[in-house]
């Protein structure tokens, strides 16, 4: 299959625009804090979001929005999640209507999100009063809108292909915002893509209920899910194939395209965690099941020890046996092998689940890098599994101990 990256983000598909602005949410002038995303036509739409009893006010009426499987917009504003708040969902039925007002699409074809602090007063005022700029601005501002929905990211996320399907060339692309509070289950902070393709609400739900458990919710900052998590995913079918209504070999090749997004904004996502300096890939194999090959995965990305040995660049690979040992899901550990592998080179250092001599100097110069691979071979089967985190800084306890104020 010939995917291509190309620029655009989410407004590489046809029929999609986006903006995003400053309209006074947050109190830096400079960072824009409200974005907004359209569809020339109704789009089927599908969405996962947190499985957090605590849920934000906008995932209620995004959920009661899209219960028939289509929309047409998107709006997020950062700097407020809308949640815990008595009049949450009052504000974020609100932010609907703004859209029907200055649009002219229904409120009840809105997707809504909100990202940032918790239970913070909310006033619709400072929305009201940017829509005019927010909406007059719409066009192909992909980069806008990722800028938008920042809170301590670094830097805005998207990303675009293109692509055939049944004869016809389609996009998809994504933008993206979550570096803290980063441990999704079904779900990851606010993503939001936008694809041409022609796809029915039912195979589109089911592919991004099916994706997310090999993608998204193998990514892990810190082992905190947000309370705002929700990924949305709007097909237009403004590409003209022919609608996709089963799994067929169209639907696996839109599959394919999605878990190629997906997987490219997991990385982004946990190179870019808060106060991260490198982005660390745990792949799993040989593991006797494919829980087996995620659980472990996802615990060595969520060893606190792991994590602080990475940022010292320091070969301690007991921490990672260790993580290994508590993940809950039988390994046999006398099999275990384990490599450090980055740009620099590789290098083993446990075999059969115990050390072998190797240079401290490489090992070093290996995990050095902005990008280090733990390699586990647990010797035990035919499956294989991939997580992706960070490491941890003195800068991520800064980042979290005033992080409200």
């Amino acid at each position: 299959m010939n995917f291509e990256k190309i620029e655009g983000g989410v407004c590489a598909p046809v029929g999609f625009n986006a903006n995003g602005i400053h309209c006074g949410i947050r109190k830096n002038k400079i960072k824009k804090d409200l974005a907004m995303i359209t569809s020339d036509v109704k789009a089927a739409t599908a969405c996962v979001y947190t499985t957090n009893l605590v849920k934000g006010a906008p995932i209620l009426v995004t959920k009661k929005n899209i219960a028939d499987g289509y929309a047409q917009a998107v709006i997020v504003n950062s700097g407020n999640a809308n949640t815990c708040n008595a009049n949450g969902v009052e504000i974020a039925e609100a932010m609907c209507r703004l859209v029907e007002t200055y649009t002219g699409i229904s409120k009840t074809d809105v997707v809504v999100a909100s990202t940032g602090v918790i239970g913070q007063p909310l006033s619709i005022e400072p929305i009201e009063n940017g829509m005019k700029e927010l909406t007059d601005g719409l066009g192909k501002y992909s980069h806008s809108a990722a800028e938008a929905i920042m809170t301590t990211d670094t830097v805005p996320k998207e990303v675009s292909y293109r692509f055939t399907l049944g004869g016809k060339e389609v996009k998809i692309g994504a933008i993206c915002k979550g570096v803290g509070m980063i441990c999704p289950n079904m779900a990851t902070m606010l993503m939001f893509i936008c694809t041409d393709v022609s796809v029915s609400p039912e195979m589109l739900q089911k592919m991004l209920s099916a994706e997310v458990k090999n993608s998204l919710n193998m990514v892990s900052v810190d082992r905190d899910t947000s309370t705002n998590d929700t990924m949305c995913v709007m097909a237009n079918g403004m590409a003209g194939n022919e609608t996709i209504t089963e799994v067929n070999a169209d639907y696996k090749t839109l599959a394919t395209a999605l878990h190629a997004v997906c997987v490219d904004m997991c990385r982004k996502i946990a190179k870019d965690g808060e106060g991260a300096t490198k982005l660390i890939t745990c792949d799993v194999k040989g593991a006797k099941s494919l829980k087996t090959a995620k659980v472990v995965a996802k615990s060595v990305i969520n060893s606190p020890l792991v994590k602080a040995a990475m940022f010292g660049s320091d070969a301690n690979w007991g921490r990672v046996l260790c993580a290994i040992g508590y993940a809950g899901v039988p390994v046999d550990v006398s099999k275990v092998e384990v490599k450090f592998i980055s740009k620099e080179g590789e290098v083993l250092v446990c075999k059969n689940g115990a050390g072998v001599d190797f240079s401290e100097e490489l090992a070093k110069k290996v995990l050095k890098t902005d990008e280090v691979v733990i390699d586990v071979d647990l010797h035990d089967g035919n499956y294989k599994a991939t997580a992706w985190g960070c490491d941890l800084t003195y800068e991520y306890v800064k980042i979290n101990g005033d992080y409200r104020t």
